[in-house]
């Protein structure tokens, strides 16, 4: 028998050791937690870097056989145009999927590329995050009539309207522009069809039993029609604005500032702005110049406004929707055909100059190090590779947020 002391004491003392127990359990497992977590970052580093390493290799293969990857792109634009053709006339409820396996082809490709050329920042622009939206909802939520007029807004909104504006060009043997022409025309498109022609969503408009209705329930009240076509919509813009400028703005800015070439939409639609003194450099200096963000977001915030607003009676309209649809594809034709014949020879003719000059330049340094020592002369020389790097012309073509590096062209 124990007496009231002793017993306490060893309650204590078990109490103790108990707390013990768990104290160093916990412990155990936060440094688990935190091993845990070195690794993962590690792995998720070395992952980055391989990828990285392969999207260059990548590229830069890509580079070096760039006339026949023009011509197998020209080939592929011609005969996926003429498929798509075919099926918004005969089958035009496969058009949404033919849309998802292009995205799931193309913007992984163009990640590739811009990565390598340092423009990967362009996939954190508007229309990515407006076409990452069509991809759930026409594979999640085909049916969802709230989420349809969503993405409704979006597509035949900010995008369609860029597409026009900024001057987005067909031209077949351009992966970077047939991609751009894609993310841009082509959701426009596909909620077209689903609006006006897929017979799944006409059994939905118009239900057995029930009088013929001229559309959806929610077109039938304008508050509920300017709601999802308008104010849902531009909720939406507006959390990915506040997205955009904590990545690019909050968390990449060192990053940003330590490397001046890799590129955003800001930073590159202010270089042209700028170099051309348009109306856009002239707006955004309003405020003075260490208040152009700001402006840059506020012009940008008009325009989709302005756009988003403009799709309520197109959604209503089937006439005019024919006629939208008409107008942004003879745009991106007609700004195709410009610039392979206007704006492509130009670029050629430079380009061959530059060549030629770099290469007499090459000629004449050669000439006067030869009674040198070639070894001892060798930093003295340009290496060939930067001069044809830096001998390429580009055109960067920038949406304010809305577009990416090659959606407006150059009309210089």
């Amino acid at each position: 028998m124990y007496s009231n002391g002793e017993s306490s004491s060893a309650e204590d003392s078990n109490g103790e050791s108990n707390g013990g127990l768990i104290r160093k359990r916990l412990r155990d497992r936060s440094e688990k937690v935190a091993k845990t977590k070195e690794i993962l970052s590690k792995q998720a580093v070395q992952t980055k870097q391989i990828l990285s390493k392969h999207a260059d290799k990548i590229a830069k293969r890509a580079e070096e056989h760039e006339r026949f990857i023009n011509k197998v792109t020209y080939l592929l634009s011609v005969l996926g145009f003429g498929t798509f053709c075919f099926l918004l006339g005969a089958r035009p409820q496969d058009v949404p999927y033919a849309y998802c396996l292009l995205y799931v082809i193309f913007v992984p490709l163009r990640w590739i590329y811009y990565r390598y050329k340092k423009w990967h920042y362009y996939l954190l622009d508007f229309c990515y995050y407006a076409n990452t939206l069509f991809l759930v909802m026409l594979l999640c939520f085909p049916r969802n009539e709230k989420f349809f007029m969503i993405c409704f807004s979006f597509a035949e909104g900010p995008l369609a309207w860029a597409l026009i504006v900024w001057r987005c060009s067909l031209v077949f043997n351009s992966f970077d522009k047939i991609v751009s022409v894609f993310i841009h025309l082509l959701p426009g498109l596909v909620f077209f069809t689903i609006r006006w022609w897929d017979p799944v969503f006409f059994e939905a408009m118009h239900p057995e039993g029930t009088p013929r209705r001229p559309s959806w329930p929610y077109v039938e009240s304008k508050y509920n029609l300017w709601t999802w076509l308008f104010l849902v919509p531009l909720v939406a813009y507006c959390l990915w604005q506040a997205l955009y400028f904590l990545i690019v703005d909050v968390l990449r800015r060192q990053r940003l500032l330590q490397d001046p070439e890799v590129m955003t939409s800001y930073r590159e639609l202010s270089k042209k702005a700028q170099k051309a003194n348009n109306i856009w450099w002239r707006l955004s200096g309003i405020l003075g110049d260490q208040n152009r963000l700001l402006m840059y977001i506020v012009l940008q915030g008009i325009f989709t406004v302005a756009t988003m607003a403009l799709t309520v009676p197109i959604f209503l309209s089937y006439k005019l929707s024919v006629f939208f649809q008409i107008l942004k594809l003879s745009a991106t034709v007609w700004n195709g055909g410009n610039f392979l014949l206007e704006v492509m020879p130009r670029q050629y003719v430079l380009k061959e100059k530059k060549k030629s000059e770099g290469k007499r330049e090459q000629t004449i340094e050669d000439q006067s190090i030869a009674p040198e020592n070639s070894m001892s002369s060798y930093g003295k020389c340009v290496p060939q590779t930067m001069q044809t790097e830096q001998d390429q012309p580009i055109v960067l073509e920038t949406l304010m947020g809305t577009s990416n590096s090659a959606e407006m062209q150059e009309s210089s």
